[in-house]
């Protein structure tokens, strides 16, 4: 198996600007030269928002805080803004309002997304994360306060025009008055980051470009000063559908929500169309060894060696080297190379979960009708036939007698992986 690749700058890139854009991480940006110039100098402090909307961040997150970490190691000053106010709120979806939580549930949620963040940037030496908080400085405004200092500064004819207010616009529901301002805290974050800690970059999502441009343009008129952004593309499937916890497919960095094993699953199972660009967006890998897998796709595509790199890599650095070690002797193990009594508790239910056929059984259940209710064999006929042949096991132990239960087979006193042939599985829960 391939060593999981240090984290580190690709030596093959001049600066770090040369390495974002060829990682895929740029899909708009204020001026591109500047930007190149700015962080092929002296350190800046740069910020990334995150709110406070759910208890983990996503996949969507991840590509912020692996742009963040490029940054870090490249010498610069991340500033990670977990908006215990903008999360009171939430940015305008393009589609419907969204639900207010309760101002207790949404500082619990930033203590939960602070601790995320410490697990993928660096907090020691001179280029150390610092954790910042909106509500800090939004609490303490009044309202004439806010609009005298910062609201006379927007324009509303701009505002509307914001992709995400103006499809609002156009929607039966509307926009409401505390959606149609978020784009003016946001811009109100930067100002006073600016401020604060001379902050003149900002980075997110590309479908945040309006908002993101809010605060260089508050900070053009408010200080003079031409402040920087930089939007990533949206992570997308090989049909280009997001991923997101608004189209209810988010991949959480929490691993009680999506497990390390679900995790692995889901980066081995990308199509090849985008493979690629799965490594250079989320991997660490040098240019060189994803050109070499790039290749190994187009000239044996049923090895998927780019994918199993991929789910190895990326993985490992979301949830560590054991965790992925433990997820890949579950993938082994389900398939019959490897041995699922080695796997602990929380990944055989990951895995077991994860197959398509499902069932709840007592302790004491026949293996025979097991077969059938997961729907491995059509009858039980069918499913003696098939003992006698030989093509049935419990957790990758043939079956003999077709009057078997699963009274003493169950790992972890609970768990079951039935198997008909080599390939057709079923998971069995006995404990549910």
């Amino acid at each position: 198996m391939t060593e999981i690749a240090p984290i580190q700058l690709d030596p093959s890139f001049d600066s770090v600007w040369d390495e974002l854009v060829y990682r895929g991480s740029v899909h708009v940006s204020t001026d591109p030269e500047a930007l190149r110039e700015l962080l092929s100098g002296d350190p800046i402090t740069f910020y990334c928002g995150f709110d406070p909307t759910a208890p983990s961040l996503h996949l969507g997150n991840l590509t912020q805080l692996i742009i963040m970490r490029r940054l870090q190691l490249a010498g610069h000053r991340p500033l990670a803004l977990v908006g215990g106010s903008t999360g009171l709120i939430g940015d305008p979806k393009p589609t419907s309002e969204r639900q207010l939580n309760a101002r207790e549930t949404v500082a619990e949620w930033v203590t939960y997304l602070q601790a995320q963040v410490l697990r993928f940037l660096s907090d020691e030496g001179e280029s150390a994360v610092r954790l910042v908080n909106n509500l800090d400085w939004t609490a303490p405004l009044s309202t004439v306060d806010f609009l005298r200092e910062v609201g006379k500064h927007f324009r509303v004819g701009t505002m509307l025009k914001k992709d995400a207010v103006a499809s609002r616009m156009a929607s039966d529901e509307g926009i409401s008055y505390a959606e149609f301002s978020y784009q003016v805290l946001q811009g109100m974050d930067f100002l006073e980051l600016f401020r604060a800690y001379g902050c003149v970059l900002q980075t997110g999502g590309s479908d945040q470009w309006g908002n993101l441009t809010s605060g260089t343009e508050l900070i053009r008129k408010a200080e003079g000063v031409h402040a920087h952004a930089i939007g990533a593309p949206l992570i997308t499937d090989a049909d280009g559908r997001k991923f997101g916890k608004s189209e209810g497919n988010a991949v959480w960095l929490d691993a009680a929500l999506t497990t390390p094993y679900a995790m692995y699953q889901f980066w081995l199972n990308q199509d090849d169309a985008i493979v690629g660009q799965l490594l250079r967006a989320f991997t660490f890998l040098p240019k060189s060894r994803i050109d070499e897998l790039e290749q190994a796709t187009l000239d044996a595509p049923f090895r998927r060696e780019a994918q199993r790199e991929l789910a190895l890599q990326a993985t490992s650095f979301i949830h560590g080297a054991d965790a992925t070690q433990q997820a890949i002797a579950a993938s082994q193990a389900l398939f019959g190379s490897g041995d699922l009594t080695a796997l602990d508790a929380g990944t055989l239910e990951a895995a077991v979960s994860s197959l398509d056929k499902q069932a709840t059984a007592t302790p004491d259940a026949p293996v025979l009708q097991l077969l059938q209710e997961t729907g491995l064999v059509e009858s039980l006929s069918d499913g003696r036939r098939a003992i006698a042949q030989g093509g049935v096991s419990v957790n990758n132990e043939r079956i003999d007698d077709p009057a078997a239960t699963l009274d003493g087979r169950l790992l972890h006193g609970r768990f079951a992986v039935l198997r008909r042939g080599k390939k057709t599985l079923a998971g069995i829960d006995a404990g549910a």
